[in-house]
């Protein structure tokens, strides 16, 4: 134990000289596609409401609210302990941060699978909300602020890498809980339990291949071809987390992504279930409504999506500006998401599928790309730590989109009697809104040099 345990020292994880950078990403890559599955979860919630009924819900099933409430504690523990263990990062190292990441959350799914068994909910709030969540959290920021420093010259690129693996979890994820859901199913269990097990022993696997493959670059390093900057922002230039927090473009960045990710978890969450809805027998006739596994694929082609945006945008911004693209995500998915209503009235599956690919696509871009603007704004010095505390804001974006929806379709379903098929619009509206506040936000990005004056 005590050999394991400085291996995962930060010294012991220090490149030797020639090291190749790009046997870097895939040890990011291993992380995130793991933790990722959470973009998934909105798979498990219809069989989580029927543990007791197996086929329907039973009397003392869980509500859809009360199951919505694992995905937003997971993703709020993402952001809680990202900011507080930030620092600890920077200390320690990338290794070390993602073997306890891997830990918490494979963990997560064990403990759950216990509260499956025993049909105690606060035991998944538990196991996938807190203790995942937290897995989440360090395994988010581990790799990125790694990948900063090994690709000095091409930052957005680089966070693309880091963090397309997350968005791309759920294509994975998705596919693989309904095999698993349907190859445990008996008569008197959903198979949900077992499917927590199985996947909880595969992610450890694969999350321990990113700890013992990853590597850190030695202090000052620089690609052979990058002799100076490409930008003026030096490598060794850069402020520390806590005169970050003390500046206004910190609370404008934290706005624009609070609201960037509102949005798109907002619906993230009840994916599966909202096209179920949008498009069941009653609205579009039985040889057109979307089934459960039709759904899954959905969620998978969001998540295709998602991993496939996170690349393509922050790549995009080394060549536009981090500013500039953001602007792009604001406009047009506000526009996206006031379409979205009109082609659920009217049958249109396909561009309701297209719409949401695009809106995921910015959702994960918006991810990706903001690594970057912050290296771009704060420096490099401790990016890992900013970072960390920024995603304090993807913990009140969980808590505001998806029970801002899930409240919101209770209430008119029950109270106003709308169909299932109709209680999205009005929440649909609320997003574009989010995203034009957002869009506010982001334009009043000033450079830091404004900033330090008022330090």
């Amino acid at each position: 134990m005590p050999s394991l345990l400085s291996f995962l020292d930060k010294a012991h994880s220090l490149a030797s000289p020639g090291y190749n950078r790009w046997r870097v990403p895939p040890a990011a890559l291993a992380i995130h596609l793991c933790i990722g599955q959470i973009y998934a979860y909105s798979v498990f919630n219809k069989p989580l409401t029927q543990l007791r009924g197996i086929t329907q819900p039973a009397a003392d099933d869980w509500t859809l609210v009360e199951v919505g409430h694992i995905f937003s504690t997971a993703l709020f523990c993402l952001g809680a302990s990202a900011a507080a263990f930030g620092r600890w990062l920077e200390c320690v190292g990338p290794r070390k941060a993602m073997f306890v990441s891997a830990l918490c959350f494979s963990g997560g799914f064990f403990v759950s699978a216990i509260g499956v068994w025993q049909h105690q909910l606060w035991l998944l709030y538990v196991g996938h909300g807190v203790l995942g969540g937290i897995g989440l959290g360090l395994g988010y920021i581990s790799p990125v602020s790694t990948l900063i420093r090994w690709f000095p010259d091409r930052p957005g690129m680089a966070t693309g890498l880091a963090i397309m693996g997350f968005g791309g979890g759920a294509m994975l994820a998705a596919p693989l809980s309904v095999v698993l859901m349907d190859f445990f199913r008996t008569p008197t269990s959903t198979g949900v339990a077992e499917t927590f097990v199985a996947m909880g022993a595969l992610y450890l696997a694969y999350m321990l291949f990113g700890v013992f493959t990853v590597r850190i670059p030695p202090a000052g390093w620089r690609p052979a071809n990058m002799s100076a900057p490409r930008s003026k922002v030096h490598a060794d230039w850069g402020i520390t987390a806590d005169e970050a927090i003390r500046t206004p473009q910190f609370y404008l960045l934290f706005g624009v992504l609070m609201l960037n990710v509102s949005a798109g978890l907002g619906v993230l969450g009840q994916a599966s279930v909202m096209i179920q809805e949008m498009f069941s027998e009653t609205t579009v006739g039985p040889n057109r409504a979307v089934t459960a596994t039709a759904a899954s694929g959905f969620v998978g082609l969001l998540s295709l999506f998602n991993m496939a945006g996170r690349f393509f945008w922050s790549s995009l911004s080394d060549r536009i500006g981090r500013r500039n693209t953001y602007t792009a995500f604001f406009l047009l998915g506000a526009a996206l998401y006031v379409v979205i209503p009109w082609t659920g009235r009217m049958g249109e599956l396909t561009l309701f599928v297209v719409a949401f690919s695009l809106i995921m696509s910015m959702y994960g871009g918006g991810f990706a790309t903001m690594p970057a603007y912050l290296r771009d704004i704060f420096g490099v010095r401790e990016v890992g730590a900013i970072h960390g505390r920024l995603l304090l804001a993807w913990s009140f974006a969980a808590i505001l989109g998806p029970q801002l929806l899930n409240h919101l379709r209770a209430y008119q379903i029950e109270t106003l009697g709308l169909p299932p098929a109709q209680a999205y619009s009005l929440t649909m509206y609320l997003m574009a809104g989010l995203l034009v506040a957002g869009l506010i936000c982001n334009l009043w990005v000033r450079p830091l040099k404004n900033a330090l004056q008022r330090l």
